[in-house]
């Protein structure tokens, strides 16, 4: 992308009659749709190579688990322990 500010606002409707359009522009630099409510159409290599590459969720889990606490984790086999949310109700 050579330009950073947008060419023009498109309304809605000039969008979706001439998209293709918008998309080649797109390459020279982003393009805005809608007035109130607006929208910005960039190539996605540009905008993939301004976000950060997320973790997979179990990385992320691993890398932000609790630490210095100690956490007493019980047996799943151990008889007598309650079972929250359980179908059986007590009583």
């Amino acid at each position: 992308m050579k330009n950073a500010k947008p060419h023009r606002v498109w309304t809605v409707a000039e969008a979706k009659a001439r998209l293709s359009e918008i998309l080649q522009l797109a390459e020279e630099g982003p393009q805005r749709i809608g007035a109130k409510r607006s929208f910005v159409i960039v190539p996605a290599d540009a905008w993939y190579a301004k976000t950060p590459p997320r973790k997979p969720l179990g990385q992320w889990l691993v890398d932000n688990r609790p630490r210095g606490i100690d956490l007493e984790i019980p047996s799943r086999h151990e008889s007598g322990r309650q079972i929250p949310f359980s179908a059986q109700e007590d009583g």
